[in-house]
């Protein structure tokens, strides 16, 4: 599996450091749904149709305004209202960066061509048009995408299912007798960042905090890794164990993450145009790709399984999340579902006495050596990870681990 950098086909590096080392394609609505249906089982509560007109904050916290009237009190507000957020404005954060220069046309709709068509065409228009397509998800729809004419001055705007039908025709040679569309919108290639993530007791995340253009399909994982980052952060914040300065880490860390996915994609949409030069250096990147470390280089970072936060020198690990390794009580994933923190301890002379009550033991003593399927790297003594499984200590001295853990989980109780 290939193509996923600014859609150069090559093949899928062998050995990524994760459990699942494919991809995934799930519709983005059911992708929304699973995610709702979790936080409602967690007792969040989800109100559509609110409006928010303006906020305020106090040493104490956040008092929110909707359209309607209703104020809502909280400790925090965190802005995740996308790319035109109105927390941000309101917060009279800048958002610099770069406007639109081109659009593109999306939609799920079925199609009345045979698939062997639809193939021919695509392989051709595809040599030089690397911003057309058309995916199967299933029962005849397909998700169709096509550069548009110009850039609408009103992007909020959808286009019609007639203009879409022109722009393949105008592209492709035909518009495959595109039918019964189930939705229809249209992007831009704008990449803008918040210039900060947090003021006071107020916070962005998401496409509120960075908007880029969607080549790579890293969007979504940058937005929700945001929200894993601070959850557990302002979890602490709000429980009363947070350490100093552990809220004030979201920004450090996921600022700069976000800031490497905007220029990557700044590079994909270059390497998309259909110039000779742009071309040139598609073609020599290509060829790059055939050596192994480049291929992995550019997968292990649109997937963002090479992320690293920086958390000092030290073993490799150090500040990676940790894969999904298989372990005697379960799968490691399987055993960080309750949001807190882990030592896996393949001493079982550790302990965490006193940090109980936000971090788990797990004494696993099998040797991860002797797993053939797993990494060498993974052959060490114990590791400490945090909520968002990112390893902040790897070693086998219960002092150094004492220091570790008042560092990212607070002091401990008594």
């Amino acid at each position: 599996m290939g193509g996923f950098f600014a859609g150069l086909g090559t093949s899928w590096p062998d050995g990524l450091d994760t459990a699942h080392s494919y991809v995934l394609g799930i519709p983005q609505p059911v992708t929304d749904r699973l995610l709702a249906e979790h936080a409602t089982e967690l007792g969040a509560e989800i109100r559509r149709g609110c409006r928010l007109v303006g906020l305020s904050q106090d040493e104490e916290g956040v008092t929110a305004v909707l359209a309607d009237g209703t104020q809502l009190r909280s400790r925090h507000l965190v802005g995740c209202d996308g790319g035109r957020s109105t927390v941000r404005r309101l917060l009279g954060v800048g958002f610099p960066g770069e406007p639109s220069r081109v659009e593109t046309l999306l939609g799920e709709m079925e199609l009345a061509a045979e698939p062997q068509t639809l193939a021919a065409v695509m392989a051709e228009v595809r040599t030089t048009q690397k911003r057309f397509g058309a995916a199967p998800f299933g029962d005849g729809v397909y998700r169709v995408v096509v550069p548009a004419e110009g850039v609408a001055e009103d992007r909020a705007v959808p286009p019609t299912f007639e203009e879409f039908k022109e722009r393949l025709r105008a592209v492709a040679g035909t518009d495959f007798g595109v039918h019964s569309p189930r939705w229809l919108s249209r992007f831009g290639d704008a990449t803008r960042q918040a210039e900060r993530y947090r003021v006071g007791r107020v916070l962005l995340a998401g496409d509120a905090a960075h908007i880029h253009p969607p080549t790579g399909g890293q969007g979504l994982n940058l937005g929700i890794q945001d929200a894993f980052n601070l959850g557990w952060k302002l979890a602490a914040e709000v429980r009363g164990w947070a350490p100093e300065g552990l809220l004030d880490s979201y920004e450090a860390e996921r600022h700069a993450v976000a800031a490497d996915v905007l220029d990557n994609t700044r590079a994909q949409m270059e390497l998309m145009s259909t110039e000779p030069g742009a071309r040139a250096v598609r073609r020599l990147l290509s060829e790059l790709m055939e050596f192994e470390n480049v291929n992995r280089y550019l997968i292990e970072k649109i997937t963002a399984i090479g992320v690293r936060y920086d958390f000092g020198e030290g073993h490799p690990l150090l500040g990676r999340r940790m894969r999904d390794i298989a372990l005697e009580k379960g799968r490691l994933y399987e055993l960080m579902h309750g949001g807190r923190g882990l030592l896996l301890d393949g001493t079982g002379r550790l302990s965490v006495a006193g940090w109980a009550d936000r971090v788990d033991h797990v004494v696993d003593v099998v040797d991860v050596s002797e797993r053939p399927a797993e990494p060498e790297e993974l052959n060490v003594p114990a590791v400490l990870l945090r909520p968002d499984g990112h390893v902040v200590w790897v070693g086998d001295d219960q002092q150094d681990l004492l220091d570790r853990l008042a560092e990212w989980f607070g002091s401990p109780t008594a």
